[in-house]
């Protein structure tokens, strides 16, 4: 299954996770002391967030460590700034024609 960047921010675990990555390196189970959840849940978390290209894992030894790859965000906050730039037009538009019809 092909993921992408918003199917990974969709939710509020794997966002946490990149928060976390997003300051430094850590290892899976330093990612897992972070949460509640099984250690299997956040492996499937990360495998998600690695299939979408934000998080890269590297192995060192026995570890295996996990570095964010926030570049790979741009492609949602590009998607983003277009249609915030489109609703802002909107917007104003909207509130010009408000101000003339006073």
């Amino acid at each position: 299954m092909r993921r992408d960047v918003f199917q990974a921010i969709a939710d509020p675990t794997r966002r946490q996770i990149i928060d976390l990555l997003a300051h430094k390196q850590l290892n899976l189970n330093a990612v897992a002391d972070n949460f509640s959840i099984s250690r299997p849940a956040i492996s499937k978390q990360i495998k998600i967030l690695t299939q979408c290209g934000l998080v890269t894992i590297t192995r060192q030894g026995r570890e295996h460590y996990c570095t964010a790859n926030l570049k790979k965000m741009g492609e949602a906050a590009d998607w983003i700034e277009k249609y915030r730039v489109f609703w802002t037009n909107k917007l104003d538009a909207l509130g010009d024609f408000l101000e003339n019809e006073k």
